[in-house]
């Protein structure tokens, strides 16, 4: 089967389920497809990687209210 086209705003959607390892493998070979022939969504992966290792990861409970109310309103925004 012949991976489908990602439009890099696709590939934005798709990044944080391919980097958690959460995507289907048809999915996961089209992102897959897609990086090796984009740069830009390729220098966009590695600054993704780049944060991820740099913040680890911040347990919820140690979340201010209005820290967790601010990210909660971004991501809602983000999703419409």
């Amino acid at each position: 089967m012949t991976p489908r086209d990602v439009a890099c705003n696709e590939l934005v959607e798709l990044l944080t389920e391919y980097l958690e390892d959460a995507l289907p493998a048809s999915e996961r070979e089209s992102v897959e497809v897609h990086l090796a022939g984009c740069e830009g969504c390729g220098n966009y992966l590695a600054q993704m990687r780049a944060t991820i290792d740099a913040l680890g990861s911040v347990p919820v409970e140690t979340l201010s209210e209005e820290a967790a109310d601010t990210l909660l309103a971004a991501f809602r925004r983000r999703t419409g």
